[in-house]
């Protein structure tokens, strides 16, 4: 009778990467996929279903990696998805990688030591062979990694779209756009798809725009005010902003309340997210809604759904709309 090694040196690949075909577990290319099931058939190899359990036994947690808690937009995002593994019978466990590649890869090695059931990646600063091997299922969410993992995110082109088609619609002649920098090669951050959004709609309505990308750390709110307001500054021609996030949207309006331009007279202001800062600040912040609530849903259902064995989609892409306020 075929063993598990007998079906992993007749396909030339390790025992786990077979064992990770049979259990559904990590990042496995169809390819590999496919080459394992044609050797089992060749072998007539039939897996044990009790040891098959047996390496199934995980700690019932989710571990979430963020790049940080205290920003408004990743709190909400922790959570809902929180509240969404306790319905599931599912603890968490929150790591914290600053954006900093060595600590993301100190929070998935640590979520293997933990044997946990799965993982919600917010952060991602390293591409595609990190995630091979894995032997649990790695959810991304808001980052496009390659596409070799499970991804949700909302449509970051739309918004950026949809924002600028406003500012264009209340009569805006030039534009700018304000984001954080890419975290690398091979790593698509959603901002980079707005700012695409952007320009495209700036160039199909013939608008004048400028892009303003920071090199600062994308969380540095510090640095991020004087970055704004300097640009706002050298720009005074600007009568339309759309930024990357509702923080940096706030920063707009601080910085041209302090060199006294009116907002919405002389100035309109789109923001993206929708968090509380956007309701709060005066006038309230127009800004882009992305359903929080329903991708962490699909997070932790797709996580569940994996760790029974099924098949969840590659990419699920959520709506965004836009919420008007006193900005515009």
């Amino acid at each position: 009778m075929a063993t598990l090694k007998d079906v992993a040196k007749a396909s030339g690949l390790t025992v786990g990467t077979v064992s990770r075909v049979l259990n559904n577990r990590g990042y496995i290319s169809d390819k590999t996929r496919e080459k394992v099931y044609q050797v089992m058939k060749e072998l007539n190899y039939q897996p044990n279903e009790m040891a098959r359990s047996l390496s199934k036994q995980k700690n019932n947690t989710i571990g979430i990696i963020l790049p940080q808690i205290e920003h408004p937009y990743f709190a909400k995002v922790l959570g809902r998805l929180e509240k969404e593994a306790s319905k599931r019978g599912y603890r968490t466990t929150v790591f914290v990688s600053k954006s900093k590649k060595e600590r993301e890869e100190e929070c998935i090695e640590m979520c293997k030591s933990a044997r946990v059931s799965g993982v919600v990646l917010c952060s991602g600063c390293f591409g595609t062979e990190k995630f091979v091997g894995l032997d649990f299922p790695l959810i991304t969410l808001e980052r496009s990694i390659d596409q070799a993992t499970s991804g949700i995110e909302c449509d970051n082109y739309q918004g950026g779209v949809l924002a600028t088609e406003l500012l264009i619609e209340k009569g805006c002649k030039k534009l700018m756009y304000i984001g954080g920098r890419s975290a690398g090669e091979g790593i698509a951050m959603p901002g980079d798809y707005r700012e695409v959004g952007f320009k495209d709609t700036c160039e199909k309505y013939k608008v004048e725009h400028l892009v303003m990308v920071t090199d600062k750390e994308q969380f540095d709110t510090l640095e991020y005010y004087s970055f704004v307001r300097n640009k706002i500054e050298k720009n005074p021609d600007v009568d339309g902003v759309f930024t990357s996030s509702d923080i940096i949207g706030a920063y707009v309006l601080q910085a041209c309340r302090d060199l006294s331009i009116s907002v919405p007279q002389n100035m309109k202001i789109v923001g993206f997210d929708d968090v509380n800062i956007a309701q709060f600040t005066t006038p309230g912040l127009t800004t882009i809604h992305q359903p929080v609530e329903q991708m962490a849903e699909q997070a932790i259902s797709d996580i569940a759904m994996i760790d029974a064995g099924k098949v969840v989609p590659s990419r699920t892409v959520f709506p965004v709309t836009l919420v008007e306020r006193g900005t515009t």
